[in-house]
């Protein structure tokens, strides 16, 4: 029963992060502005679109962005694709990705960890679980 329980809770744990969405900002070919505000905000695609995309094209008339959602595997490959263009100078195309909430958006300081903020008890709390689980199920052998 111990095991059951275990299981069953282990279960829902692993499964609770593996249905995030994420943020990212999306606009198309924006000359100058950076397109990250709030009304450029979307939800992207839950366990489809696990990746924000940044485009950066150098033009004649001056900088211009793309960004969006994206699955990890095109935007990877999309960056590979153009990283030999990816020079800072004219016609320069330089396309990058990230994971985490709103990512594509301005360069953002790290901010200072303090006791006040701390970190996400979750990743804490799956080895503990683990532990417990493994602790009660040897005990039944």
């Amino acid at each position: 029963m111990r095991l059951l329980i275990c299981a069953t809770l282990l279960g829902v744990f692993l499964d609770a992060g593996n249905a995030l969405q994420i943020q990212c900002y999306q606009c198309e070919e924006i000359n100058q502005n950076d397109c990250s505000t709030p009304e450029y905000i979307v939800n992207c695609t839950v366990n489809v679109q696990d990746t924000c995309q940044k485009e950066v094209l150098v033009k004649p008339d001056g900088i211009h962005y793309r960004k969006s959602c994206a699955s990890s595997g095109a935007c990877l490959i999309a960056s590979s694709g153009y990283q030999q263009f990816c020079t800072g100078k004219l016609n320069s195309v330089c396309i990058t990705c990230c994971s985490t909430p709103l990512c594509n958006g301005p360069k953002r300081r790290r901010p200072v960890q303090s006791a006040a903020t701390g970190t996400h008890p979750a990743p804490l709390l799956l080895p503990a679980l683990m532990l417990l689980c493994l602790a009660s199920t040897t005990s039944l052998l």
